[in-house]
């Protein structure tokens, strides 16, 4: 077997990209985003306010590390809802590249919330994967708190998965030399042993044990206690800043294990809205209903909340032959 190839760290960043790596001697593989462009067009296009603007980013970032795992044709969606002045959000992963995002938000209760209030509140977050050739459609769903995106991620791993992970989030408008834009970063890192002994986890609680009753534990092991400890100490700033690349991040991480990296994946901000899918969409509505679509115009006009593309057609365009 020949010896793991060694090299300094890619010092070019590329945005818009994931990056899977491994850190093999703690048993742990894991995959990082960087997102610019794509997701500052995403945002602007719809001119979100900061804070929802920064959600809906920590959300696509997660969209992305999740979504990534499936092959080619497969989708994956992240669908939030919450009781907050945001009410949704909305992220859908078309492997192996395209995302798209949008959100709903009351702009009155989110001018008149408490600083540090949670946008979304209190509600659940829901993960939608699609693999495609005729395979089932699966779901998890796990609650909202205070806890963001990143803790209900957390759980579930933790009940869905039940594979140990660290997930990290950062999302925020950078100033460069061209002026001001939107990013978005995040980290997964997750416990993968051979063993199985090693891989077990303690098992959920039922909910209905006796008062008192002992909860099952299995002690953490070392190697991911010490891949936690490395991992945990990535900073916002460092998922968003734009001159520093993602192998040098991963380096500063885990160089004392040793990251191995793989070739970085290319993302881009892209609808898979139609004007095939809307008529068809259209042609599947009662005449009665379409004809309560018809504007002042006289035309029927549909607006993709996702890109913000508008279309309009003929009322005459969906009579019967």
């Amino acid at each position: 077997m020949s010896a793991t190839p060694v090299r300094a760290p890619d010092s070019a960043p590329h945005d818009d990209a994931l990056l899977p790596f491994a850190v093999e001697p703690l048993d742990v593989r894991g995959r990082l985003v960087r997102l610019g462009p794509a997701i500052d067009a995403i945002l602007r296009r719809h001119a979100y306010p900061a804070p929802v603007a920064r959600l809906l980013a920590e959300a696509a970032a997660l969209a992305a590390l999740l979504g990534s795992s499936l092959k080619g044709g497969a989708r994956f969606q992240l669908q939030a809802r919450g009781d907050g002045a945001v009410s949704m959000l909305v992220v859908d992963y078309d492997a192996p590249a395209s995302l798209r995002a949008y959100a709903r938000f009351e702009a009155e209760r989110l001018s008149t919330a408490t600083e540090g209030a949670a946008p979304l509140g209190h509600g659940h977050l829901a993960f939608t994967i699609e693999p495609g050739g005729g395979l089932a459609r699966y779901q998890g769903i796990v609650d909202l708190d205070e806890g963001g995106l990143e803790g209900a991620a957390h759980r579930y791993f933790e009940r869905s998965e039940q594979i140990p992970s660290l997930v990290r989030l950062a999302a925020g408008e950078v100033v460069t030399h061209e002026g001001t834009s939107w990013r978005a970063g995040g980290l997964l890192t997750q416990f993968l042993p051979k063993s199985e002994l090693r891989a077990r986890v303690a098992d959920l609680d039922p909910g209905d044990a006796p008062a008192g009753a002992a909860r099952h534990a299995i002690a953490e092991d070392e190697a991911w206690s010490e891949a936690k400890a490395l991992a945990g100490t990535v900073e916002d700033h460092e998922l968003l800043d734009p001159s520093l690349s993602g192998e040098r991040l991963l380096f500063r991480l885990f160089h004392e294990r040793g990251v191995r990296v793989f070739a970085h994946e290319t993302l881009r901000d892209a609808c898979r809205c139609s004007d095939g899918r809307v008529v068809a969409l259209l042609r599947g509505f009662p005449p009665a209903d379409r004809a309560a679509m018809v504007g002042d115009d006289g035309m029927i006009s549909v607006t993709c909340e996702f890109c913000g593309k508008l279309r309009r057609y003929a009322p005459s365009r969906f009579e019967a032959n």
